[in-house]
């Protein structure tokens, strides 16, 4: 089978299309014949050594798919050949084929296509474990999105006005602010590209500030991180959630005091993890992802699809912060 391989630590353009064996489908796995494949970040990373989890060489890259079963592991229960799959793994998912932990694995309706189901997971499976479990989101708040207009920021836009906030989608251009309005965002600021020294912080955090409105926000979503934070911190409510996601921007030193003059939290999200902790929690927010998927109230946007032989794009738009929406390889 073909798969886009990881074979030296680098950029995008170090990815090898390459023929290797099929995979099998070992104990508590399915066999999936990949027809697409998400790109996130940590595909950015993983390639360069960056990641938290540095598999062995050569890999393919890709943690997002979606497919069809065509084999199904021992001790495996309620899944068939043929049947509609999407899944979040590790990596290797720019192949052919991928074996998949059953765990970790869903049932894509036949009215939902594969485009759509590879871009769900990742990004609104996180935004609702962090919206509800670790911000405390409630109708009626106001809720921050940074860097919302990518494929993590559309989906903050569109769980948070699922959910009854008032939702202030913050990006760095006048084509994001449309993407961010077009996914109803209630309003929009553009923001300046960092770096940022102390005079333009704090126009920053004046421009969040008038964009959130006298009361501050009530939950932050930062998905970005880098110079960003801090701004964005102090607009942040009386007793608010500050939600940390990503750092593509960097990882910022928060200056703790804005935390006690708020008496504000800042909450990790670690998706993975929690969804590995506790999986019956987990399986039942992508239940409601699918019911809102359904009702139309959430749509994962895929802007740009690409072919398997040019995966190495899509990760290097991803990684230039340029990226609106959702990038998906398809495969097969």
């Amino acid at each position: 089978m073909k798969a886009m391989l990881s074979i030296a630590p680098g950029g995008p353009e170090t990815l090898v299309l390459s023929e290797v064996a099929a995979p099998v489908a070992r104990i508590g796995e399915l066999l999936v014949d990949v027809r697409a494949c998400a790109i996130n970040y940590p595909d950015v990373l993983i390639i360069e050594d960056k990641y938290q989890m540095r598999p062995e060489r050569p890999f393919a890259p890709g943690c997002e798919v979606a497919g069809v079963v065509s084999a199904v592991g021992p001790q495996v229960e309620g899944w068939a050949v043929g049947d509609r799959v999407v899944a979040t793994i590790g990596h290797g998912g720019l192949a052919e084929q991928v074996a998949v932990p059953a765990a970790m694995a869903f049932p894509l309706p036949a009215e939902r296509h594969f485009a759509g189901g590879a871009a769900l997971l990742l990004t609104y499976a996180t935004t609702i474990h962090a919206l509800l479990d670790r911000g405390r989101l409630r109708s009626g708040e106001t809720l921050l999105v940074l860097g919302a207009a990518g494929g993590v920021g559309l989906a903050v836009i569109g769980l948070g006005k699922a959910h009854g906030a008032r939702v202030v989608a913050a990006v760095s251009s006048e084509a994001k602010a449309d993407a961010a309005r077009a996914a109803g965002a209630d309003a929009v600021v553009v923001y300046p590209r960092a770096p940022f020294d102390k005079d333009q912080s704090k126009a920053v955090a004046a421009l969040f500030k008038a964009a959130v409105g006298p009361g501050g926000a009530d939950v932050i979503y930062d998905p970005v991180g880098g110079d960003y934070a801090e701004p964005a911190l102090r607009a942040i409510a009386w007793e608010g959630r500050y939600l940390v996601v990503g750092f593509p921007a960097g990882i910022p030193k928060l200056p703790l005091n804005l935390t006690l003059l708020k008496s504000c939290d800042v909450c990790g999200v670690f998706w993975g993890a929690f969804a590995m902790r506790d999986p019956a929690a987990n399986r039942a927010h992508v239940d409601t992802l699918f019911r809102l998927w359904a009702e139309g109230r959430i749509d994962p946007v895929v802007t740009e699809r690409f072919a398997l032989a040019d995966a190495g794009r899509a990760i290097a738009k991803l990684g230039s912060r340029d990226a609106i929406g959702k990038l998906v390889v398809e495969i097969g």
